[in-house]
């Protein structure tokens, strides 16, 4: 059985599932993404992973570390891109001035929860996250399972 891509209004949409189970999200940013040829052609094939990346403040900018994205097979070698490099997220100082106070307190960290293209351009969302606990996570999945429970039994009644 083929596995289908997460297709958005503007192509592929590679999201971060894992983010909003491991992390409290506070606060979401879209921001733009530098990117080289290879890559883009590479990511509007759904070829990218972003569960292990966390964003970083360097030198005045923000920076996407960590993020995959596989070379492209159809270019030439000397045309192909560092899959594991850091790539520059488009933000305005304002924006990064308000993230980096945020950052700098204890446990704050920047997560990316998807990367997509809109308008042709690449985009990635960004967000402040908090670390949960175990017991955090158990109570997440003891909600989601009885929102799913009193759904089913709504669903059974209007039978």
């Amino acid at each position: 059985m083929v596995k289908k891509k997460e297709q958005s209004a503007g192509g592929v949409r590679i999201a971060n599932r894992k983010a909003r189970h491991d992390y409290h999200i506070t606060e979401v940013l879209e921001c733009g993404l530098a990117l080289t040829g290879t890559e883009v052609k590479s990511l509007r094939a759904g070829q990218a992973k972003i569960d292990e990346a966390f964003a970083r403040l360097k030198d005045g900018e923000l920076v996407l570390v960590g993020a995959t994205i596989a070379m492209y097979p159809q270019a030439a070698a000397a045309m192909q891109h560092e899959p594991t490099r850091e790539r520059k997220l488009l933000v305005h100082r304002r924006q990064i001035a308000q993230l980096l106070t945020h950052v700098k307190q204890k446990g704050k960290t920047l997560i990316p929860l998807a990367v997509y293209f809109k308008k042709g351009w690449a985009k990635c969302e960004i967000g402040l996250a908090e670390g949960k606990r175990q017991y955090d996570k158990r109570q997440d999945l003891k909600a989601r399972q009885a929102k799913r429970d009193i759904s089913r039994e709504m669903e059974r009644r209007r039978r």
